[in-house]
């Protein structure tokens, strides 16, 4: 659960409200007065169809008004905690904001207590359509014939589920339909596209924002960042990229399941891993790079602490300095500029790991190193 600040762009959602005769903003000054405090009980790290719908709405939402969102990532387990603390959140903050926009019908006893003490603010829910539909009765009782029609306005994701909040008594002139969006950089041509992925998770010692902050710029526009991960570095990559004005470069793709990052690792162009170095934290070792290898990426690491071991120069990888814009510049488009040496670095990587890396070999180590005294036999042989 957590309460932090974003940016994007997503007039649609405002101009709706406005549409719903509830908010009664000019869209122009809201774009830099407005205050929307955004109240999310489905969000990533869990994944599901309203958290991918909260999610982007976070993200987008923000080039039109300033938005605080307040996030349960913990999923259902976290509900019991996380609406009291959303109730008693919104009602301690209301005063800051203009508006409070709730991210799905289960959390319209939120927006029923903040009617019942704080009736001026104005509060809108989204509405997919199992949250009108559930047919327990104490829902239906409670949810939708007391909690959503209290609220200024419902925001319908389709026509029928409009249709459904109608059948429930919710009054039309409530209601307006706003459709679920997405991010239109995905239907660009990955022909005329150079992909560069990272993996894992997101920490400083990975060095994510410092290559957005330091490389990603120098390099032609139609190189692409991708990171699939999550962690307590998110924040700062989000602000490097916006410092640097790459919304439009740069994908966060959160945390995905394992055949979601083997796709991604067999479709990238090259792999990247530029970590920089964090007192108090190292990498020990480095498996991304090996994943990658195995998928046949050429692979770029900075020579640093165990990605030394992880990547053997000229073989599964390429060591660069950590640190080093230039030098990282350089290789990426060197790859870029001869796509047949970049293949032929990737297979060379795929056989290096599945003869030196591969489990099998690994673990006869292990046994080898178990069964011998500590002044026998090195392991490795």
């Amino acid at each position: 659960m957590a309460a932090t600040r974003s940016r994007g762009g997503g007039g649609r959602i405002l101009r709706g409200l406005l549409a719903a005769g509830k908010l009664a903003f000019d869209s122009s000054a809201a774009a830099t007065q407005m205050k929307v405090l955004f109240i999310s009980r489905a969000y990533p790290p869990v994944t599901g169809g309203i958290e991918n719908h909260n999610w982007a709405l976070s993200q987008w939402l923000p080039g039109e008004v300033a938005v605080r969102t307040l996030a349960n990532r913990r999923g259902k387990r976290a509900l019991p905690w996380f609406l009291p603390w959303a109730i008693i959140y919104a009602l301690w903050t209301g005063h800051r904001f203009d508006a409070v926009l709730l991210g799905d019908g289960i959390l319209g006893v939120v927006g029923w207590c903040l009617k019942l003490l704080r009736p001026r603010l104005r509060v809108v829910a989204v509405v997919h359509g199992l949250d009108l539909s559930w047919p327990a009765r104490w829902y239906q009782r409670l949810w939708v014939r007391r909690f959503l029609p209290a609220l200024d306005g419902l925001i319908a994701v389709s026509q029928a589920t409009r249709a459904l909040a109608e059948d429930k008594g919710i009054t039309p002139e409530r209601l307006c339909v706003i459709p679920n969006g997405l991010d239109a950089r995905l239907g660009r041509p990955l022909d005329q596209t150079t992909v560069l992925l990272t993996t894992g998770r997101l920490v400083r010692r990975k060095g994510a924002a410092w290559f957005i902050r330091e490389v990603l710029p120098g390099l032609p526009a139609r190189v692409i960042y991708v990171l699939a991960g999550a962690g307590p570095d998110e924040a700062e990559i989000r602000a490097a990229v916006a410092a640097r004005g790459l919304t439009d470069r740069v994908l966060l793709l959160g945390r995905v399941d394992d055949a979601t990052r083997e796709l991604l690792l067999h479709s990238a162009d090259i792999f990247i891993q530029p970590n920089v170095p964090v007192a108090g934290d190292m990498e020990g070792f480095g498996i991304a790079v090996l994943e990658a290898g195995i998928c046949a990426r050429p692979v770029l690491a900075s020579a640093l602490e165990g990605l030394l071991d992880a990547v053997a120069d000229g073989c599964n990888g390429q060591l660069l300095p950590a640190l080093d814009a230039a030098a990282w510049q350089r290789a990426i488009t060197a790859l870029m500029d001869d796509p047949a040496a970049a293949a032929a670095r990737g297979a060379r990587a795929a056989a290096h790991v599945r003869t030196h890396h591969d489990w099998a070999a690994i673990a006869a180590r292990y046994a080898r190193f178990l069964a011998v005294s500590p002044a026998g036999a090195n392991p490795a042989n």
